[in-house]
Parts: structure tokens; sequence; C-alpha cells
């Protein structure tokens, strides 16, 4: 198989090189309100600009598409003359980089200070998201031999732009490589209840998953998997996804693992949250809640039982060693 003649499985071993050291706490059991915030949080909720520049360089694409049919005729051209005043306009209002969009390359934002912007958060949810995300920062430190790159993660509502293009809080929780910030809306705090996986456990699941794939990213296995997806089939292309994120789930439970066992911050309970999360979001799941029949071929994120499986495993090794899904078959 494809899988053996690369011998992915073996690809960066992690030796940890310390233990992840306790969080200083005053008791028992700490919950996530005494840990320290991360300061790598982006906070683009109510922004506009995003949204508004992201549909603007689609309309700019679909003119550019007609542009030989208009004109052809006198109303191709009174419409295209309406565009060209529109778009001057949206572009003398700083609607975006206009010429970024028409040659497919995400616009250029502003970039907040990520500091100013977690001490900012007044919120109770971005507040536990910055830090669950400071305890991935902390397990992951100390976890990497040689160093661990802080991701950024962007807080947004309803779309915004990314390194990998524009981002839409419908397709959930996702990590960008290009930019390597993870995007989040928090609507999707709602979307895990309604999938009957309700609790701040499994929401931190989430934000871990997505952190593995930075973790993925930073040792080159996300990279590795592109090529061989490149020369597959497409359900060859569809199993490396698979592996690639079970992999992640095993990354979050080693997270989780950790965040149990040395910091304290679980509570009864919440490994049950997580197991949920996790069976919650599995491929055969969603495509029976959405009417579908199941089909293992299409399946790019796992199987909820493959899911749970491997977020135990991380779970209950807390070693990243055993998150080797690319040896399975």
């Amino acid at each position: 198989m494809i899988l053996e003649a690369f011998d992915l499985g073996n690809i960066l071993k992690i030796e940890p090189q310390c233990k992840v050291k306790s969080a200083s706490r005053q008791e028992e059991n700490m919950r996530w309100r005494n840990s320290k915030r991360s300061s790598n949080v982006e906070d683009r909720r109510g922004q506009s600009g995003a949204r508004s520049s992201a549909s603007t360089g689609l309309l700019v694409a679909q003119l550019f598409r007609f542009l030989p049919f208009l004109l052809k005729s006198k109303v191709g051209r009174v419409v295209l003359l309406g565009g060209v005043l529109f778009f001057g306009y949206q572009a003398l209002m700083g609607d975006g980089d206009m010429m970024g969009q028409i040659a497919g390359t995400p616009a250029v934002t502003q970039q907040s200070n990520n500091s100013a912007d977690s001490q900012a958060l007044t919120d109770e949810n971005a507040q536990f998201v910055a830090a669950i995300l400071g305890t991935t920062e902390t397990v992951w430190g100390e976890l990497l031999p040689n160093g661990y790159s802080e991701p950024t993660l962007v807080l947004y509502s309803g779309s915004t732009m990314t390194g990998c293009g524009v981002g839409r809080a419908v397709t959930g929780p996702f990590y960008c490589p290009a930019d390597r910030k993870i995007y989040l809306d928090l609507s999707f705090m709602d979307e895990l209840k309604r999938l009957g996986a309700p609790g701040d456990f499994a929401f931190a699941y989430v934000i871990a998953h997505e952190v593995g794939h930075h973790v993925q990213t930073l040792l080159g296995t996300s990279n590795q998997v592109r090529q061989l997806q490149q020369q597959s089939s497409r359900v060859e292309a569809n199993e490396l996804s698979v592996k690639l994120e079970l992999q992640a789930d095993c990354y979050a439970g080693v997270w989780g693992f950790y965040v149990n066992n040395e910091m304290k911050l679980l509570e009864p309970g919440d490994m049950e949250e997580g197991i949920a999360a996790a069976s919650a979001v599995g491929d055969d799941r969603l495509q029976s809640m959405a009417g579908q029949s199941v089909q293992p071929d299409s399946f790019t994120h796992g199987s909820s039982e493959q899911r749970v499986e491997w977020f135990q495993k991380g779970f209950q090794s807390g070693d990243p060693n055993q998150c080797q899904t690319f040896e399975t078959n």
C-alpha cells in the first residue's frame, strides 16, 4: 500500500525533553478560570471588513469570468461599467485588497496586538478559549524537543479572511497551515450542544485538536501527507486525511493527559465530555444525522469509534509517540 511504501508511521518521533511542570494551584481539581491566559488570541469579532472584502473579491472574480460575454452587447457593457464604478468606489472606501482578490490571494488584513486582544477579552467564552490555548502552549512547549512555535487563535463571527482563503463559520473550527492560525467562531459551542456534546471540556477538546494540526505542521507531517495525496486516488487521499485527523485527536488526548494529571484542571465527568465530542464529530454520525447513507470511502475525519479510540489512546498514555495512526491499516 501507499502508506507502507512511504513508512509515514515512523516519521518524526517525538522525544519529550522533560516532564510538564504542574501549574501552581491553590486547590485540587483547579478549573480553567485560574489558568494563565494565552497572549496569542486575535479577536476579529464584530469586524465587517473581512466579510465584505471576501464578498467583493468573489464578485470581482465573477465579473472577470464573464468579461468576454459582457463586451459583446450594449447591456453587457452597461453592466460592466456599473461594476467598474461600484468596485472603484469600494476601493476608494478601503474595502480590502482588490488586486489581491483578483489574483486569488487573500487580502492583507491589519494585524492587531495579540497580547492586548487577550487582555481585552471580557466575555467568559473568549476567556475560556484563551485559558485552554494557554494550557496547550504549556504542554507542547515541554513535549517538543526542538522548541514549540505557538499558533495564533483567531476569534471571528460569520466569516473572515485567512491564509487559506475565506473562512466561514459553517465549516466549523479549522487550522490554516499557510498562516499557522486556528480560526474559531464561538457559535460552534452551540453546534456541539446540538450534536449531543455539551460541556467545557468538549469544547476544549476541539481547540486541542486544532492545535494538534499545528503540531503536525511543525513536525512536517501535514506537508508529507499533502504530497502523498497529490499522488493518490480519491479513496487513498481520504484515507490519508482520516489518519491525519485521528493523529490530531490523539494529540488532543495527550494534551488532556497532562491537563488532568499534571495541571489538575479536570473534574469528574470531563473525560466523558471529551469522548462525547470525539464521537459527535465522527463522519459516520454526521452522515447519519444529515439523512445520508454511511459511506466509509468518503470519510475524511474518521468514524466516531475511531475518533474516540485515538483520543483515549493519547489521554491514557500521555505519549505523542503512541499517536502513530499511519502505521495502522
